[in-house]
């Protein structure tokens, strides 16, 4: 397709008079999500009942739109499995890539990385013991930190503060020559930039499908696992969706000869068809197309609030090829500016300490909403409008 058939805003419910700049964290509502729940909650489960499973083939759901994402991210058909948390598959992937290299204890990642991804590192040694180390250099020194004493690296493609990216290809490549496993975080890079796994030959990719997939809040993760390596892929979680035969009921587990192996309990069927249902927007689009228009808008978007608002430091790279698909700016007071935004109908958010985030999704924005919003944060930056009590009250979403 070409540049010209972007945005699809016909294909999304968007509230009149919002520019949504936050679909880096949670997608929008498309267009038939409302009637597909519908009709698999009352036709499908309310007629069908148990049965569905074979009738409305609830059973291969998690396949059909494992297939679906794997062209997003670079992927070959039956190499992403869905379902569960993005933690759930951090802590599997992790898990399996320390049993690909027992001589080793060393876990790398960065200090810019999505602290759930930590967390999970972190309670997986406590688990495991043996001496497991994870380190955290800073996001810049993790390449001259991969050495022969690290067992997996574990990083996000693109950083959920500031948006710089991670070359995904540079970094595989020295993992693979120090004969680490790569494991890749692509929650804030899958439908946002291009990418190639097949290419890069990762061993491991892992991602949401809430942010620019728009699969809506809490929609099933998603992982990769390499096809010639998934057959020596052990489990940690063996859970009974993962077997080859599940409805055999046989008492030892017996791992299916795919990445369907790293599903783990039952699948979550209403928020698999909502996701299913959302990735019809994606049909006909070329990640380079979302890429050049991501580029666009991002880039016309930090030319406009920085010729309205000098005092904003921009802490997203500025060259466009080292950032993913957000801008942000650190504001003293950035979260009162963030809520007296929202109460302009500009929707960004607010990372700790000081971050003013937007997000720049091509499928529904054009540069109309772009130069709009900078307008906006323009009045309430120059004018204080953040300024008010009502803006300093910290919900407990930020």
């Amino acid at each position: 397709m070409t540049a010209s058939k972007l945005p699809r805003k016909h294909l999304f419910n968007l509230p009149e008079g919002v520019i949504y700049l936050d679909g880096n964290s949670l997608g929008p509502l498309p267009k038939g999500v409302i009637e597909r729940a519908g009709h698999v909650i009352a036709e499908e489960w309310g007629r069908e009942l148990i049965k569905a499973w074979n009738t409305a083939d609830w059973i291969s759901l998690p396949q059909r739109v494992g297939s679906r994402i794997a062209p997003l991210i670079g992927a070959p058909a039956g190499s992403v499995a869905t379902g569960d948390t993005l933690s759930i598959k951090v802590y599997q992937a992790l898990a399996a890539a320390l049993k690909m290299r027992p001589e080793r204890r060393i876990i790398l990642s960065d200090s810019g990385n999505f602290p759930t991804d930590l967390y999970m590192a972190g309670g997986l040694i406590d688990v495991i013991g043996k001496n497991y180390e994870l380190r955290t250099p800073a996001p810049e020194d993790v390449f001259d930190a991969i050495d022969d004493t690290v067992a997996a690296v574990l990083l996000t493609q693109v950083d959920y503060r500031t948006g710089r990216m991670h070359d995904m290809n540079t970094v595989t490549r020295k993992a693979h020559e120090a004969g680490a496993v790569m494991i890749w975080d692509l929650a804030h890079s899958a439908g946002a930039v291009p990418i190639d796994l097949s290419g890069c030959g990762a061993e491991f990719a892992v991602g949401c499908t809430y942010k620019y997939l728009n699969g809506g809040p809490g929609a099933p993760a998603f992982i990769y696992a390499r096809p010639d390596i998934i057959e020596n892929v052990k489990p940690a979680l063996a859970g009974w969706m993962g077997h080859d035969a599940p409805f055999a009921m046989e008492l030892g587990y017996r791992p299916a000869m795919s990445t369907e192996r790293l599903r783990v309990g039952t699948p979550p069927i209403v928020q698999l068809s909502i996701l299913d249902q959302a990735l019809d927007a994606w049909e006909g689009v070329d990640m380079a197309d979302i890429r050049a228009a991501s580029i666009t808008l991002s880039e016309r978007f930090i030319a406009e609030v920085g010729a309205r608002c000098p005092g904003l430091a921009l802490v997203s790279p500025r060259d466009p090829a080292l950032r993913g698909s957000q801008v942000s700016f650190a504001f003293e007071h950035g979260y009162a500016a963030i809520q007296a935004l929202i109460d302009r109908g500009v929707i960004g958010d607010f990372r700790a300490p000081n971050i003013m985030r937007f997000g720049f999704t091509p499928l529904y924005l054009d540069e109309d909403d772009v130069v709009r919003a900078a307008e906006i944060i323009g009045e309430v930056i120059d004018g204080q409008l953040w300024d008010d009590a009502k803006y300093r009250t910290v919900s407990r979403v930020t």
